[in-house]
Parts: structure tokens; sequence; C-alpha cells
């Protein structure tokens, strides 16, 4: 606009006016213009501030970041922004000078969080590779006639903690009442993988007979007599000579998970939704009360076994009580790099 203007006959307090400028400015872009012509148009960018930290620098600090205090001969178990800022200032071979602002979004750019530690447990069982195959092998040939059995409790009537919506600053409160006034009870849920179904029923305890009763109420699912396939845990409630012996006449295989394993149980995922919509946020006044509202929520999820709420409560169950570093059974170790 400056040239343009000059070109045209302006002078040069027309020119400062025009372009809200003062007017030495106008002066030296006219002059720049007579002696370089339209190269002095080009933008002249300027390269910044050097980097005081590199590539490698930044691979170092995450590398840090991943390292427990501990392995580096500090006294805690966790790093936090400050004391990590000032371990790397304090390295004699190589110090790294970072403000605790520019640390925090170097650690969020590589995706580094801060976390709650979580626990898993190996599972100590001699057959276990033998176990999770067999139930890996018939879940993936015969899902119409596999079938999941578990116990899902204690349930106690007593005030549960739990969320929903509510107006701001006022949430749904429940009465402080944490005694077992009524005892406890357990849900005996039975599950069919082919038909996405669950049911079950509630038992003052756990004990062979009801575990029995739960495997008749299988078989009778598949009434045509061909072979099932149930997968239980290792209670020994579960797996009594008299339940053996029923099993093997009625043509009933009992696929146990191994010890420390019963996410390998199918049956597992499906106690997060009740768990989540039944349990949690609950003020019962009695157990028949509470089991009344089991079976309406059963006869609602058996009917909507698809929907999004349900899926994702499951998602979050298996995510919960997965094991084995985060490794899906049934498929091969991942060999370390």
């Amino acid at each position: 606009m400056v040239v343009l203007a000059s070109a045209g006959g302006n002078t040069v307090p027309a020119i400062a006016r025009l372009v809200q400028a003062d007017e030495d400015t106008i002066r030296q872009v006219i002059h720049r213009f007579n002696e370089m012509g339209m190269a002095s148009l080009d933008p002249r960018w300027a390269g910044g501030r050097p980097r005081l930290i590199s590539s490698d620098d930044e691979q170092f600090i995450v590398t840090t970041a991943n390292t427990r205090p501990e392995a580096l001969g500090r006294p805690f178990t966790r790093w936090s922004i400050r004391k990590l800022a000032e371990h790397l200032r304090s390295l004699a071979a190589r110090p790294i000078e970072i403000g605790r602002e520019r640390l925090r979004l170097l650690l969020i750019k590589h995706q580094i969080t801060f976390q709650r530690t979580k626990t898993w447990k190996e599972s100590t069982d001699p057959q276990r590779d033998a176990k999770l195959a067999r139930i890996d092998y018939v879940t993936t040939h015969f899902p119409q006639r596999v079938f999941a059995f578990d116990e899902f409790g204690p349930l106690v009537i007593r005030p549960q903690a739990g969320s929903g919506w509510a107006r701001k600053g006022h949430p749904r409160r429940l009465p402080a009442n944490y005694h077992k006034l009524h005892g406890v009870r357990q849900f005996h849920g039975c599950y069919s993988l082919g038909d996405d179904q669950l049911w079950g029923v509630v038992r003052r305890r756990k004990g062979a007979a009801n575990t029995l009763a739960a495997l008749k109420s299988i078989r009778r699912a598949r009434p045509d007599g061909a072979p099932i396939y149930v997968i239980l845990d290792n209670l020994s409630a579960h797996k009594g000579k008299r339940i053996r012996a029923w099993a093997a006449r009625n043509k009933v295989e009992l696929c146990f998970t191994p010890t420390y394993a019963s996410w390998a149980n199918p049956i597992e995922a499906q106690f997060g939704p009740l768990r989540t919509f039944v349990i949690a946020g609950s003020n019962h006044p009695n157990h028949p009360a509470l089991t009344r509202h089991l079976h309406n929520y059963l006869r609602w999820r058996n009917a909507n076994a698809r929907h999004p709420d349900i899926i994702a409560a499951q998602r979050r169950e298996r995510a919960r009580i997965r094991s084995e570093r985060q490794r899906r059974w049934g498929q091969p170790a991942t060999r370390a790099a």
C-alpha cells in the first residue's frame, strides 16, 4: 500500500495518515524499495529465540518421568512436577534447565499423565495355560453352547454411593446408615454367550446345592441333549462330587478358570452394569425390594442387550478386572523389544 500510494504521487504525510504509521517508517519503506526493488517487499522472518531443549533432551525427560524415582536414587515413590524439574537441574552429567509449566506441557505432548497406580495378580495355577486355552477354544468354536456362571455379591441392605443427575450444588443425599441389619445375599447369575442373555436368582448363601440348581437351569436352556460348556471359577461349591457326577450324566463340561484369573469368566463383565444401574446410588428397604429391582433390570437388560449404556458399563468392568498386564487371555505373550 505504501509503494502504490507513493507511485500515485501522494506525499509522505498523506501516506502515513492512510496506513496509520509513522512518517519515518513510510520513508524507510520507500527508500528500501528504490534501492532493492520488489525484493524489499518479501517478509523478513526472524529466527526467534533458539531452542534450549533439544529433541534428545525431550526424550531424556520422558524417559526420566517414566522411571520410578527409587531407581534413580531418590527417596520417594513418585514424581511431582516440582521434584522432576529439580532432579533434571541437579544432574551432574546432563543438567536440563526447564520450568514447571514447560515440563507439564512437554509431558502432555508425549501423552504422559498423572494416574492412579493399579495392581494385578499373576495366576499360580499349574494348569493355567491349558484352562485358558480350553475356554478360548469353546468360546470361539461353540459360542451358542457356552454359558458362564458365578455369584455376585454380597448384596447388603444399606445406602450405596453412586451418581446421577441433580441440580447444581444439590446432589441427591442418602441417609448415613451403614449397618447390615438384614444380612447378606448372593446373586447366582447365569449368562448365555450365544444369546447374550443374563438371568439368575438371589440366595441366602453360596453352596453346592445352589450351584447345582443354577447348572440345571443352564441345562434347561439347551434341552436338545447336545453337549454344553459352562465357565465358572474354582470355588469349592462349584466342583463337588455330586456336581461333577451330574455334569457327566447330562453332557455338561465344566470349564474352570485358573486360580486368580476370574477375569477369564465372561460373566464378570456382565456384573458391571448390575453394579452401576442397580446397586450404585440405591437405598432399598429390604432384600425382597432389592430382588424385585434386580429382576426388573434383568428383564429390561435382556430386551436391550446391545444398549450403548450396557456396552459402556461392560467395557468399564472389563478394564477394571483385566489382568495379565493388559494382555488378553488366549493370545500369545508379546515379545520384548
